[in-house]
């Protein structure tokens, strides 16, 4: 069998890595929470929680809206730039062995 592209790393033609898209920098807003001085504090209490508690399960509600935005917004984007490279020859399970 002759090949007439030349093959990557990986064995594709064409270099794939991350794909970048703006609505992936939404996916930041929920590493805030890691910020604990910003919001190290009792008052004000929600419930009798302290405000450290509550912000808690707020940011855990924000990482999944911020987490479905961006799902929803980057889910048609294709996977791989280019086409497939791959043949008939490559997809045939009986060569191989």
């Amino acid at each position: 069998m002759s090949e007439t592209t030349p093959r990557g790393p990986r064995g594709g033609g064409e270099r794939t890595g991350l794909r970048f898209s703006a609505w992936n920098l939404l996916l930041i807003v929920p590493l805030l929470m890691l910020v604990t001085p910003w919001f190290n504090k009792t008052d004000p209490t929600l419930l009798g929680m302290p405000f450290f508690y509550w912000i808690q399960f707020v940011w855990v509600f924000v990482g999944v809206v911020c987490v479905a935005i961006v799902f929803h917004m980057t889910r048609d984007e294709p996977v791989t730039r280019g086409a497939d490279e791959l043949g008939v020859d490559d997809l045939d399970e009986r060569d191989a062995r």
